[in-house]
Parts: C-alpha cells; sequence; structure tokens
C-alpha cells in the first residue's frame, strides 16, 4: 500500500514538473514574441537588448549594429554560399516587355562597397540582381581588376560616404555617360529588381534634371532627400549638373556629414526635383529596409520621424512593383532572388499593372 502511495505520489511530481517546464517554455516563447523588433523582421542573429534600444538608436547607430549583424555567419554555418540558378529552361514566362522596356530605358547601376566586402556583400549582388542592370559597376577605395571594382581617391568608412558617392557619379559621369540613360547608386546590402525601376521611370524624360529614391523630410530641408540604404536613380541632366557642378564647395559639401543628405542637398541647389517615387495607389517602391519590416512595422525613431509618406506598413504600403530593398544579407539576397524570378504558384497568371503616377493631373 504504501508502494503504491509512493509511486502515485512520483507520478504526481513528475506530472507536476513536466506541465511546469511546458507553462515555462510557452510563457517565455510568447514574450520573446510579443517583443518583435525591426531586428526580428530583418533576420537578425544577434542578440538585441530589448526593442526599446533598437528604437532608440539613431541612423549611424543603427546601420552600424546592422552591419555587424550581416557578417554574422547564416543560420547553416559558415558565410552564406552562391546560388547558381540556371533552371530558366523550366520556365515559360513571357517576358518581351521587359526586354523590350531594357532596350528603351537603359540602367547604370554602381555599388557602394569596399575592399572587406567583396566576398562577403559584393560578390552576391553579382551574382543576383546585378546581372539584369544594363550596366553594373562596384565602387571602392581600391582597385580590384579580378572582381573587379573602381578603387576612388577616398579613405574607407562612413564618415567618407559623401566624397564616396560624389567622386563614384563624377567617374560614372566622364567614362560611362552615353551608356546609360538613368544613373543609380546602391549599397552592397541592397536588392533591386530591375525590371520595376524601368517601368517607374519610363513615364519620364531623362533630360529633365530629376531623380527618384525614397523620401525623407527634416527641418532644415523642406524639399526632402532619397534615403541613401533604399538607393536612388538620377535622370542623365541630373548627372550631368552633379558632376559638372559638384566641384563647387559653395553649393556641395565633398566629404562628412550624411551622405545622402549631403547629395541630396547638393543638388536641391542645382535645381534637380526629388519626385514622388510612389505607385498610383500612394504605395512605396523604394524601401529602406526589408519586406518584412515594412510589412510588419517596428521602425526606429530617426525613420518614424524622417519618412514623407508616413512610415506606415502592411500590405497597403508596400507596391506590387517594389524597386528596392535595404539590409539584405547574403543568405536572404538569393532568397529573394527565388521568390522574385523563380517561385511560381501554378495556375496563377499574373497580368500587367497601370502602377505608375498620372502624370497628366
Amino acid at each position: 500500500m504504501a508502494m503504491k502511495r509512493m509511486t502515485c505520489g512520483n507520478l504526481q511530481f513528475i506530472l507536476g514538473l513536466a506541465l511546469g517546464i511546458t507553462a515555462s517554455f510557452m510563457l517565455t516563447s510568447y514574450r520573446q514574441m510579443s517583443q518583435s523588433s525591426v531586428m526580428v523582421h530583418l533576420d537578425s542573429r544577434e542578440h538585441i537588448k530589448s526593442n526599446q534600444d533598437l528604437h532608440d538608436l539613431d541612423e549611424h547607430a543603427f546601420h552600424e549594429m546592422m552591419e555587424k549583424n550581416q557578417n554574422i555567419p547564416s543560420v547553416g554555418g559558415g558565410e552564406a554560399k552562391a546560388v547558381k540558378f540556371e533552371d530558366e529552361h523550366a520556365h515559360h514566362d513571357d517576358d518581351t516587355a521587359a526586354r523590350d522596356l531594357a532596350k528603351k530605358v537603359r540602367v547604370l547601376v554602381w555599388v557602394m562597397t569596399g575592399p572587406q566586402n567583396l566576398d562577403k556583400k559584393a560578390v552576391h549582388v553579382r551574382n543576383t540582381w546585378g546581372k539584369r542592370v544594363n550596366k553594373l559597376l562596384f565602387m571602392s577605395s581600391q582597385w580590384n581588376s579580378t572582381f573587379p571594382t573602381i578603387g576612388l581617391n577616398v579613405s574607407e568608412g562612413r564618415e567618407h560616404l559623401t566624397a564616396k558617392t560624389m567622386q563614384a557619379f563624377r567617374y560614372v559621369y566622364e567614362k560611362h555617360f552615353d551608356e546609360a540613360d538613368w544613373f543609380m547608386k546602391a549599397d552592397d546590402d541592397t536588392y533591386l529588381i530591375a525590371e520595376n525601376l524601368r517601368y517607374m521611370l519610363s513615364s519620364y524624360d531623362t533630360n529633365q534634371p530629376i531623380y527618384f529614391g525614397h523620401i525623407f523630410h527634416v527641418k532644415d530641408m523642406p524639399n526632402g532627400y532619397a534615403s541613401g540604404g533604399g538607393g536612388y536613380v538620377l535622370s542623365k541632366e541630373a548627372l550631368r549638373r552633379l558632376a559638372t557642378q559638384g566641384h563647387n564647395t559653395s553649393i556641395c559639401r565633398q566629404d562628412g556629414g550624411s551622405e545622402d543628405k549631403e547629395v541630396g542637398r547638393c543638388m536641391t541647389r542645382m535645381g534637380i526635383k526629388l519626385l514622388q517615387s510612389v505607385d498610383r495607389l500612394g504605395r512605396s517602391r523604394f524601401h529602406c529596409f526589408g519586406p518584412e519590416t515594412h510589412l510588419q512595422g517596428g521602425y526606429p525613431e530617426w525613420y518614424l520621424s524622417r519618412d514623407a509618406n508616413g512610415a506606415k506598413k502592411g500590405l497597403d504600403n508596400i507596391s506590387d512593383y517594389p524597386i528596392t530593398f535595404h539590409y539584405i544579407h547574403s543568405a536572404k539576397m538569393y532568397a529573394l532572388e527565388y521568390f522574385v524570378y523563380h517561385l511560381r504558384p501554378f495556375g496563377i497568371l499574373s497580368k500587367p499593372q497601370d502602377l505608375n503616377l498620372d502624370l497628366k493631373h
């Protein structure tokens, strides 16, 4: 009888212990899920103290943290490996319109990178979306004939991004001006959908002094400027003015400050207009973060205070024809490549949409 009571007591103890562990695990999981932040949305693998810590970071500190986070090896172990998408034979898409537009709207993209990022980031740009632009250049502080990269006379570091950008656009103007109609700056962790960029640009005249990107507003720049991370694209006339007048130190800062803001200020003083890049339904096409963040929200304070479109989130905020996403680590670069160009739901055929702004009104 005593043995039965002991056995029963042991079973109750074990059952109670199991229930306690299960409840503790569920509570911990719920708390972790409820503390979702932009880093979770951006597929972070580094521990962050709290959501509030992220929210309060200024832009420079946020970028430094993201830069460090993106260099952490992928979940599978080791650096992200190149994925060769060689299954074009399995697709039967009619890409006639995209190929025709590639001839009519020629886009040159130069990518901001550095010697330390060629194998970590830049190579994955080259392996994915870089193949679809008309001309692709990589701008660094050192020449590399095998990659290749163009070496600019500027030191590495965020404090020199303004000089790097000004010199890069000047180089493009002097060496490649006649090879494209539009000229874009992108980062080595930006993902670009070239077909959607060409579609947007097809409504505009490259001989006008204009440029496009994700618009930020700040007090000292009422006309705004385009975010550097989401990329920005200049018309032929805009590039001509920036390259030929940008040496003037009374108009343009040559180095220091925030690159995107200083370049934007410079172009505003030259009469280059920053135009809206949202689609006909008011949805964003250039993006400062990955698609998860723009779907779920959790933006840092610096973005909330600057975004000209109200820092909206959700499916109603993202265009069906998005152009860029930013803070895309190398593994996700290949994931987006798969989702955009290779995943196909059977039996669903997409028809072209008229999503460019109506410029007649």
